[in-house]
């Protein structure tokens, strides 16, 4: 098993919206002893909440405003966090994304370019940029959906799960070529989560109407989803890569 460094850093994407995965993830690594940088296209919310995490873990914390469908400002927040006080990079949690519930027959071309840039491009370019400052062991969990597996079926429509198909396919591909530099690559296939990315904040009518098609008896938070991350980047998950682990109450078997 190699050895982590004891301070290490963890790059989480997406950590802007309040109620999101991105936020819960990380929290839960700031917990489990990571030091944290935040990037999302919210500049103000994650400057905010690596104040807060610097005040309440005492260990260092940045918040970056980064459009991650501009490889440029990928590359600007990456050299930004290798000049900061941030310990070294051991983990990336691509957390950031966008839904899309056009139907497939209105779906234009703006729509799918812009689904695609944020959901996959921009995981790619973050994935390569941030592997560039890992140094002999790294974790790399990208988000991808239950609606990549099944074709739709959830909130957001045919762009949003070719992209989330992608991220498997691109998770695996990496997996396969940063293996031997000790990085591992994991992706994670949420089904239903309470969040506003499913349209806005859940209310118990439809959350139960989710559930029915469950095999446990409730919809999924996004700490449900953030514990499954935080195990994929700990030094223990180091035997598993180029998997798709999904958090979905049993919504999908494969």
């Amino acid at each position: 098993m190699e050895t982590f460094p004891v301070e290490r850093t963890a790059i989480v994407t997406g950590a802007g919206s309040r109620r999101g995965i991105g936020r819960a993830t990380a929290r839960r690594l700031a917990d489990d002893g990571w030091s944290i940088a935040l990037l999302d296209v919210d500049a103000v919310a994650v400057e905010e909440l690596a104040a807060e995490f610097g005040r309440h873990y005492g260990r260092p914390a940045l918040g970056l405003g980064v459009d991650v469908s501009d490889p440029d400002a990928v590359d600007a927040a990456m050299t930004r966090i290798a000049g900061s006080d941030l310990p070294q990079v051991v983990a990336l949690a691509n957390i950031a994304g966008v839904s899309s519930p056009v139907p497939y027959e209105e779906l234009g071309d703006e729509e799918w370019d812009r689904v695609l840039r944020i959901n996959l491009f921009g995981v790619h370019y973050v994935t390569r940029s941030a592997a560039r400052l890992m140094d002999g062991v790294g974790r790399i969990v990208s988000l991808s959906s239950v609606s990549a597996q099944r074709g739709g079926g959830t909130y957001s429509k045919t762009p949003y799960s070719v992209a989330k198909a992608g991220v498997i396919g691109l998770t695996r591909a990496v997996a396969r070529e940063l293996g031997p530099r000790g990085i591992t690559a994991n992706a994670i296939a949420p089904g239903p989560i309470d969040t506003d990315i499913m349209g806005g904040r859940l209310s118990e009518e439809r959350k139960a109407l989710l559930a029915q098609e469950l095999l446990v008896d409730r919809v999924g938070t996004a700490e449900d989803v953030a514990a499954a991350i935080a195990f994929l980047v700990s030094q223990e998950s180091g035997y598993i890569t180029g998997q798709t682990l999904n958090v979905d109450g049993g919504l999908y078997m494969h």
